[in-house]
């Protein structure tokens, strides 16, 4: 190598297995490190593209989404998840959601490692929910929780809102699938210590807390559906509030532009006005202190899912499994290191 040329390192990969294992035991890290982000973003430390979805005439309900994302300060790499959504996956018992995340050097545009990344997505996402849950709704005092919608997703929020100190009275679960149902109820019984029952969308919304994490593609919540003052939903899955229920409360996104697309609930809300004067403002916002929702309206906060937040994480996922030396490394993975 000739003085002053940057080394290329070894390709690395991160299994699943070891990718989970390394989630498990990180939910404070993951928690920090989301915020963090957030704020990051909020400073305009970060690149965040468009979302690019592909789709399929045959499966209008399946789509891959890549979302390449570049952040700065500690992390300082570039990543691009490439995640695939196929919900027909449930009925054959697998997981709808499978991913995976490469990150590339700064320094030399050269990528570094691949991730298994469906259990990064869904922790991103998850930390995301409970750090804005802390933020947006930051009364001492145990509340009564909803779910609508069953799955990996939900779990997760699940997980995290009580790793960040959420106190949750109980839960209450609404899926169309019964079976999914039941297993979140035993999962917040069994694992969490917090009891739960199935019930109705209509006992959901009265909840103080009520997580969407559906697969629904336009909106059933209707236009009229009451909300109080202080109630909080997390619209974790974007399109299941007629735009209407939003033009009513507070609205916290996690970046204006990005969320204001793709027929989610925000982006029909902004259709129906012609204008985002409904926006309150985004998460970082909230974080810095910039933002304050109004106590006496329900708040909604809808994230679209930045890829800076899949960076981050996966980013701390791969120091910890280099560290723990749990990585699969391909020395010779580049063709050329030398240009002569």
């Amino acid at each position: 190598m000739r003085a002053g040329e940057i080394p290329v390192a070894p390709f690395s990969v991160v299994p699943g297995p070891v990718v989970s294992g390394i989630l498990g035991a990180s939910h404070a890290a993951i928690l920090d490190i989301v915020a963090r982000t957030y704020l990051a973003h909020e400073q305009g430390q970060s690149v965040n593209p468009d979302s690019y979805f592909l789709r399929f005439p045959d499966k209008p309900d399946a789509r891959v989404i890549a979302l390449p994302s570049y952040l700065g300060g500690d992390v300082d790499a570039i990543g691009i998840k490439w995640i695939a959504s196929f919900p027909g996956n449930i009925a054959r018992g697998l997981p709808r959601a499978s991913a995976v995340l490469l990150l590339n050097d700064y320094a030399t545009g050269y990528p570094l490692a691949c991730l298994e990344a469906a259990g990064i997505s869904a922790a991103r996402t998850a930390a995301s929910a409970a750090i804005a849950a802390r933020a947006l709704a930051p009364g001492a005092g145990p509340v009564s929780a909803a779910f609508v919608g069953a799955g990996v997703i939900a779990r997760t929020v699940l997980d995290y809102l009580t790793a960040h100190g959420v106190a949750l009275s109980d839960v209450l679960v609404h899926d169309l699938d019964a079976a999914s149902a039941g297993h979140l109820v035993r999962h917040a019984g069994q694992r969490l210590g917090v009891p739960g029952a199935v019930g109705s969308l209509e006992q959901a919304l009265a909840r103080d807390l009520v997580v969407f994490a559906t697969t629904a593609a336009t909106p059933y919540v209707p236009a009229g559906t009451l909300l109080r003052p202080g109630q909080l939903l997390l619209n974790i899955s974007l399109r299941d509030l007629a735009p209407e229920v939003l033009l009513g409360c507070d609205n916290v996104v996690d970046d204006v532009d990005h969320c204001l697309k793709a027929q989610t609930s925000p982006h029909l809300a902004e259709q129906l006005t012609g204008g985002r004067e409904f926006v309150t403002g985004t998460l970082g916002g909230v974080l810095a202190g910039e933002v304050v929702p109004d106590p006496a309206r329900p708040t909604v906060f809808s994230p679209f899912g930045l890829g800076i937040l899949d960076l981050a994480v996966g980013h701390h996922v791969l120091r910890e499994a280099r560290r723990r030396g749990a990585t699969v490394e391909i020395a010779e993975f580049f063709g050329e290191t030398a240009r002569w």
